[in-house]
């Protein structure tokens, strides 16, 4: 989240990406990756496309609010994105892991500890949390189907920008060579909305990196984003790379402006792209409008609230790892 919100929220073996010729006899390799990368696409294990809908919520600092996860589900979401910092535990995230599961909800892993790195005081550089999800890998290890890894939010402000490419590449080996084969996801700098074109410029050097090629990366959409041009050329510009994006945190205004977020759910819609909304409850310090439901009560959804479940609840798609009655 960007500065102004309160955040209350082995080894690998060298592996070939499935030969495209062979369709068939790849398939069981392919199943075993679970979410990964195909193209610009997010797909499931057996091949599916799978298309992120959901919000952020703020477990790290409101672990007392478990129904969320139920209450999210039953306003139409796909995919819950759960803050975490390096002082949440490993039994703590397998239950993160259950619940989302429980609920059929993919479960976005990320950690909050890097937001804003070299303008944020207290916040880490990316190098210094892959030890924590190294840590993780035992509670992870079989969950590539229900779980992505987003590394770290927001790995930098707008200071030093300019190191988000190497930073991200070496964060990537080390997860890998730590046994994390899951998808991955890679959040950009400027606070997440890659003003500068950083992320935008370099994703196909970082995706190259990945011994697995499983990296999709993630804008945050807030101010810089405030006109519908903005928003497609961004979209586009990872479109015609060939490289898979989702939106991974976005809101309908902040302390730098109007956000088109009619226009980001539209667009995202058209392409195929994923997003999620920030966030569930408990923003503070003048951004409570960013909350989409009141006090973390699910029938008291703002405005933003209303809107945002409601373009979801029109587009989602259950992912099918829990409706293929066989898994």
């Amino acid at each position: 989240m960007l500065v102004g919100v309160l955040a209350v929220f082995a080894f690998v073996a060298a592996l070939s990406w499935p030969d495209r010729s062979s369709h068939q006899q790849q398939q069981p390799a392919a199943r075993k990756l679970g979410l990964h990368v195909s193209g610009r696409e997010v797909v499931e294990g057996d091949g599916s496309p799978f298309v992120m809908r959901g919000i952020s919520h703020p477990y790290a600092w409101m672990q007392d609010q478990r129904q969320a996860f139920a209450d999210i589900k039953r306003l139409g979401a796909n995919t819950v994105r759960v803050v975490l910092t390096r002082q949440t535990t490993a039994p703590e995230v397998a239950d993160v892991v259950a619940t989302c599961k429980q609920q059929k909800l993919i479960c976005v892993l990320e950690n909050h500890d890097t937001t804003g790195y070299g303008d944020q005081e207290g916040s880490v550089p990316l190098d210094a949390v892959t030890g924590w999800w190294a840590g993780l890998r035992d509670v992870l290890a079989g969950q590539e189907d229900y779980v992505v890894v987003n590394i770290g939010n927001e790995p930098y402000g707008n200071s030093g920008t300019e190191a988000w490419t190497a930073a991200t590449k070496a964060a990537v080996r080390k997860l890998r060579d730590a046994g994390l084969r899951h998808l991955l996801m890679a959040d950009a700098p400027n606070w997440g909305q890659d003003w500068s074109g950083v992320m935008r410029d370099n994703a196909a050097s970082v995706l190259a990196a990945d011994p697995l090629h499983n990296t999709v990366f993630s804008v945050h959409m807030y101010g810089v984003y405030g006109t519908a041009e903005k928003v497609t050329g961004y979209l586009d510009a990872f479109r015609r790379q060939g490289l898979p994006l989702v939106v991974g945190e976005f809101g309908w205004k902040h302390t730098d402006g109007a956000v088109a977020d009619d226009a980001i759910m539209r667009a995202a819609q058209e392409r195929g792209v994923g997003y999620l909304g920030w966030s569930w409850s408990g923003n503070s310090g003048g951004v409570e409008y960013l909350d989409a439901a009141t006090g973390f009560d699910a029938g008291r959804l703002t405005d933003w609230g209303r809107r945002l479940f409601a373009h979801i609840r029109e587009t989602a798609r259950e992912a099918t790892v829990f409706t293929t009655a066989s898994r």
